[in-house]
């Protein structure tokens, strides 16, 4: 194994461009966030982390075949494959464990800083929606990743893959996924961890077979500001379109930053539309920018939603889902909830998803037997009731 170096753990790189790839990272704990920065030494003595033989990786990737490979980004490309977790041993195809190995591109620009950083962050947080880190392998130059597999890929696949076996999301998962996102990122701004993400975009969220989302990929996360201080200074990185405009102009780094993004990515799962898109007429290429005069209308704000779910949510839910995304994506940072609130507000808009169902089943059974309905008059009277604040960034 090579020798380790006392580098320190800043993982600080450019601004990067949005990717479609997949990313894989790991799950949530109560443990406390040390403060970095920390040796490397310290770090992969993790008492967490799995050191894995890359000769057992090379194997259980079926030598790092093309037909494994699940996804590439900045980082590398991420096999998957199958190891027994006991005996750290590759595994037959379908036995053991199936696992993500992602695989450091000697000659990217992201890095051994980056490759550190996912070790120390996910090697001690533990949670249900944050991607397990099994371990790693640092041998010689080689140096890679091992996570759980997440079978339903990116949630950015869902949402923007065209392709005639990838189905669109329902209305329902949509949400569900939004909120499984909102509690990974509360959990990182709580207490107990104090970690700014700053990369929250739809390829970092990952899908189980349930659909129960993941945060991944924390080779850019900081540990938030201690004692009395505001902000964390850092040289500004992240990837475009999802960026808090602050941060952008000051370097000034906090947890409403993350909030912004996470504004940024509930825009996206609700209109079907990347935050950055230059395939799309001029005008339309940043999302933010073109979605304003629509938040700001109450006339015109269904018109952001995506065609492929129409019909399948109730109007008043839908425009709540549309409000809490315009107090997101608010210019000043102040006017922005936390992420506690905004875990709350989905859980809240979930439960009246809850009740609208039971509501509209109840509705049409009482349909069958009158043989008429209230549908158009209970959504305009959503419209009319719900109120659409403007964004404070408009």
């Amino acid at each position: 194994m090579g020798s380790c170096l006392s580098a320190r753990i800043k993982a600080e790189s450019p601004v990067r461009e949005g990717s479609n790839s997949k990313n894989y990272g790991s799950k949530v704990s109560s443990v406390s966030m040390p403060s970095t920065p920390r040796t490397e030494g310290e770090i992969l003595q993790s008492p967490n982390m799995k050191n894995l033989c890359f000769n057992e990786l090379k194997t259980a990737t079926r030598n790092f075949r093309p037909d494994s490979m699940v996804g590439e980004g900045g980082f590398g490309c991420v096999f998957k494959g199958w190891i027994d977790e006991h005996l750290l041993k590759a595994a037959k195809p379908g036995t053991g464990t199936m696992i993500a190995v992602k695989r450091l591109n000697q000659e990217g620009l992201q890095g051994h800083k980056e490759w550190l950083a996912e070790i120390n962050y996910l090697g001690q947080l533990h949670h249900p929606n944050l991607v397990k880190l099994i371990g790693y392998c640092l041998e010689d130059d080689h140096r890679l990743l091992v996570y759980e597999f997440m079978p339903r890929g990116s949630l950015d696949n869902h949402l923007f893959r065209r392709a005639s076996y990838v189905q669109p999301l329902s209305w329902n998962l949509r949400m569900k996924v939004a909120l499984g996102a909102a509690k990974g990122l509360a959990y990182l701004h709580s207490d107990e961890a104090r970690v700014i993400y700053r990369d929250f975009k739809t390829s970092n969220i990952l899908l189980d077979s349930n659909y129960n989302a993941k945060l991944s990929d924390f080779g850019l996360a900081k540990d938030g500001p201690a004692g009395d201080a505001s902000h964390v200074s850092t040289r500004v990185m992240g990837t475009f379109g999802y960026a808090a405009p602050e941060y952008m102009a000051t370097g000034h780094l906090t947890a409403k930053s993350d909030v912004y993004s996470f504004g940024v990515v509930l825009l996206e799962i609700l209109s079907g539309r990347r935050a950055v898109d230059k395939n799309r007429p001029n005008g339309e290429h940043n999302l933010v920018e073109w979605a304003k005069p629509y938040l700001a209308s109450k006339r015109r704000v269904l018109q952001i939603f995506d065609a492929r779910i129409e019909g399948q949510f109730p109007v008043g839910e839908a425009l709540r889902a549309v409000n809490l995304a315009i107090r997101c994506i608010s210019t000043e940072p102040k006017y922005r909830p936390n992420m506690k609130e905004v875990v709350k507000a989905l859980e809240q808009l979930q439960d009246s998803n809850d009740k609208e169902s039971l509501g509209s089943s109840q509705n049409q059974h009482h349909q069958s037997l009158h043989g008429k309905s209230s549908d158009h008059k209970h959504n305009m009277k959503d419209v009319n009731e719900v109120s659409i604040g403007k964004a404070n960034s408009a």
